[in-house]
């Protein structure tokens, strides 16, 4: 079983930037593809960003796309999401996930992962 640890995670400023850490444990790291979700208050979790296992892929969301940027060190065991040009509406708790099965493209939906962080709050104030 793999263990997922956000951190990272804070106030910020509209305009300003965040950079999320999630450190994975557990199983070969550098075998899945590994997500970021968001969940804000009242809300469903969504899709934020995703990646291949070995990095050359990346994928995101609309309305993070040109403002996010997802990347992995494989060495360390680790997925980063950097979060620039913060808007209030991305005001969430935002999760690490890691995909159900090896050498899978990872896709948008919740049932692909089966491992997922405590999350850490992200919050832009106006």
């Amino acid at each position: 079983q793999v263990q997922l640890v956000e951190s990272g995670g804070g106030l910020v400023q509209a305009g300003g930037s965040l950079r999320l850490s999630c450190a994975a444990s557990g199983r070969s790291f550098s075998r899945y593809g590994m997500a970021w979700f968001r969940q804000a208050p009242g809300k469903e979790r969504e899709f934020v960003a995703s990646i291949t296992w070995g990095g050359g892929n990346t994928y995101y969301s609309d309305s993070v796309k040109g403002r996010f940027t997802i990347s992995r060190d494989n060495a360390k065991n680790t997925v980063y999401l950097q979060m620039n040009s913060l808007k209030p509406e991305d005001t969430a708790v935002f999760y690490c996930a890691a995909a159900r099965s090896p050498w899978a493209v990872p896709g948008e939906e919740v049932d692909k992962y089966d491992a997922w962080g405590r999350g850490t709050q992200v919050t832009v104030s106006s």
